[in-house]
């Protein structure tokens, strides 16, 4: 009986170098098979959530507050991958505004997962445009690098933009750290930014500064899907807007003295 090593024992080194790169090349195709079932996996279940956050977004857009905050984006305006709806970049935007100017906010999150920015201009914007916001948060266009046109991307931000009041906010795309997507995210930027100067919007540097939390953010920093962020993401996405925000909020809702006044009105 032959013994089950001699053979391999036997070959030339470079016929033993190619076999072990065959069986190299297999076993990471296999690991590689069994972390794309994994995403997928992961994906599906943050998919459920989907109807859960959409839901606690309409609920709590009918509670009143002084001032009206209205955020159009997708998936991740949503605080999808957040623990809860609430600690989403979103939610985190509404408290500190509660915080600096002492005033009640009421959220009307048009977000809707999976848009890209032509969608947005189709089922986000007509609902925008009947309404009148006191502070505007935009980030969108993640989708859109997935199935990247950049006339199609153009064409959508144009439109998004001239809807918008002077005082918005609006994001950038976040980096995607791989050099495939980033190439067309840069491109994606510069339009975007391109845009926003035609209509004097403020642009929040939300690239630069997932960039700066480096790839191993990704073990981090982002659900189990590696795709959304999770909670201390999140807290990421927040900080980029916190510069922007809180100088417009000191410039234009400087806050209110509660001891002068027992009345609160209410946005409806």
């Amino acid at each position: 009986m032959t013994h089950p090593t001699r053979g391999i024992r036997s070959l030339t080194l470079p016929a033993a170098a190619t076999l072990a790169t065959t069986v190299g090349l297999g076993i990471a195709a296999l690991n590689y098979r069994s972390f794309r079932r994994h995403l997928a996996e992961q994906a599906a279940i943050l998919n459920d959530t989907l109807p859960v956050n959409s839901q606690w977004w309409r609920d709590h857009s009918k509670v009143k507050g002084e001032l009206l905050y209205v955020a159009i984006g997708d998936s991740a305006a949503q605080g999808i991958g957040a623990s809860v709806p609430n600690r989403g970049y979103v939610g985190l935007l509404a408290d500190h505004m509660r915080l600096v100017t002492g005033r009640t906010v009421r959220v009307i999150n048009l977000s809707v997962s999976g848009a890209t920015v032509e969608l947005a201009v189709r089922d986000q914007l007509p609902r925008f445009e009947k309404l009148t916001p006191d502070v505007v948060t935009v980030a969108i266009g993640a989708n859109d690098i997935a199935q990247w046109d950049a006339a199609v991307f153009a064409a959508g931000i144009r439109r998004l933009f001239k809807a918008l009041p002077e005082h918005s906010l609006v994001a950038d795309l976040p980096c995607f750290h791989l050099p495939h997507n980033e190439r067309k995210v840069a491109i994606a930027n510069r339009l975007l930014r391109q845009r926003a100067a035609v209509h004097d919007l403020s642009v929040v540097p939300l690239h630069a500064i997932t960039k700066r939390q480096g790839l191993r953010s990704v073990a981090t920093q982002f659900a189990n899907d590696m795709f959304h962020p999770n909670d201390r993401g999140y807290r990421v996405w927040a900080e980029a807007f916190l510069p922007s925000l809180t100088a417009d909020l000191a410039q234009r809702f400087p806050p209110i003295d509660r001891s002068a006044s027992s009345t609160v009105g209410g946005r409806g």
